[in-house]
């Protein structure tokens, strides 16, 4: 998704661009496996890049699935209090929220929360803004926008080293069948996802020094089966705790209700689901909506999230940085891209078109 945003905007802008993709096909990585949730903005540090592109990422996002008929839906979200501790946390957020430009955001209580008769909460925090989207379908129209304006998209290919030169980089390739190729170029950017620590490091770059190194953290899903006795109309979350915002619920376009992200710090990407998780989640979802049982709960997928913030730490912003001060002008940066990571695609595209501008 990042990739094509920045590939887009930069083919767009009049760039001659080469995307390289080493899967069999795009959006095979962290693009396929999340909520595809379109974030409002509520949780992100005042002033960081994470509350900013987010934002401006959100507005841009609705106007393209409204003027493309991209598969989307502004179904909102409540963030419950379960108890008067929790209940003071919701202002909190509520303010953050709407400093960060989330509209419409408004504390529900009483009879207002009867709207979702599964719900226990001593109150909620509505935001209306938000929704889901079709991700594979909007990296499709972002592959077809960045095409359409001559951009060249190459799959089955790894870059395997970047080379600083007089003017602009070589990059060394490598596809499928082994067969090793070479690139130059007047300018890169890094939206190796997963793996954009090790790029970074490639193209010479320090990135225990400069705070890049990736912690992947794995979250499972598990579906709701058809059968069960619950009922949810919008995206339901808990008051967000630890490196994650909590097993939530989540709706797709066709109206299943799925429950999760967890998190797990790994050492690698992994994606399978334990099944004996069932119970964890069963327990974390019953304190809002109590009943849940662990017999209704199937794994579905799992996906990792780059995350720069390890294990303790609160809080880390997104990487977008060109990188000319460390002697690499024209490189780009895109580290950490985890949540809003989708939501803020399109504003994440246009900002590296603006430094590549300007550099």
């Amino acid at each position: 998704m990042i990739g094509l945003a920045a590939a887009a905007a930069l083919a767009r802008g009049g760039a001659s661009v080469l995307l390289i993709e080493r899967r069999e096909a795009l959006a095979r990585e962290i693009t396929s496996r999340n909520s595809e949730v379109i974030h409002s903005g509520i949780y992100y540090e005042a002033g960081s890049l994470k509350a900013q592109l987010c934002v401006e990422g959100r507005e841009r996002l609705y106007a393209r699935c409204e003027r493309q008929g991209i598969p989307h839906r502004r179904l909102g979200k409540w963030i419950v209090a379960v108890d008067a501790a929790e209940r003071a946390q919701l202002e909190s957020l509520c303010a953050r929220g709407t400093r960060n430009g989330a509209p419409g955001l408004r504390v529900l209580e009483g009879a207002a929360l009867a709207a979702e008769p599964a719900l226990r909460a001593v109150a909620a925090l509505e935001s209306p803004s938000t929704g889901i989207v079709d991700a594979h379908a909007l990296c499709l129209s972002l592959a077809a926008e960045a095409e359409s304006h001559g951009a060249a998209i190459v799959l089955h290919t790894e870059v395997e080293a970047i080379e600083r030169r007089s003017e602009g980089y070589r990059l060394a390739t490598r596809d499928a069948d082994g067969e090793r190729s070479s690139v130059e170029c007047a300018a890169v950017v890094n939206a190796a996802g997963l793996d954009s620590d090790r790029v970074a490091e490639r193209a010479g770059i320090d990135v225990d020094a400069r705070g890049y190194r990736l912690h992947p953290c794995k979250g499972d899903y598990f579906s709701l089966a058809p059968g069960a006795p619950l009922r949810c109309s919008r995206l339901l979350y808990p008051i967000p705790a630890g490196p994650g915002l909590g097993v939530h619920v989540t709706l797709d376009l066709g109206g299943r209700v799925r429950f999760g992200p967890d998190t797990e710090y790994v050492a690698r990407p992994r994606y399978d689901v334990d099944p004996a998780k069932a119970t964890q989640f069963a327990a974390a979802a019953s304190r809002y909506l109590p009943g849940v049982r662990a017999e209704w709960l199937a794994p579905d997928y799992a996906g990792v999230r780059p995350k720069l913030a390890g294990p303790g730490v609160a809080f880390r912003d997104f990487v977008v940085e060109e990188e000319s001060k460390a002697g690499l002008p024209g490189f780009v940066n895109l580290i950490g891209i985890e949540s809003p990571g989708l939501t803020a695609a399109l504003a994440i595209g246009e900002r590296v078109a603006e430094l590549l501008a300007g550099a």
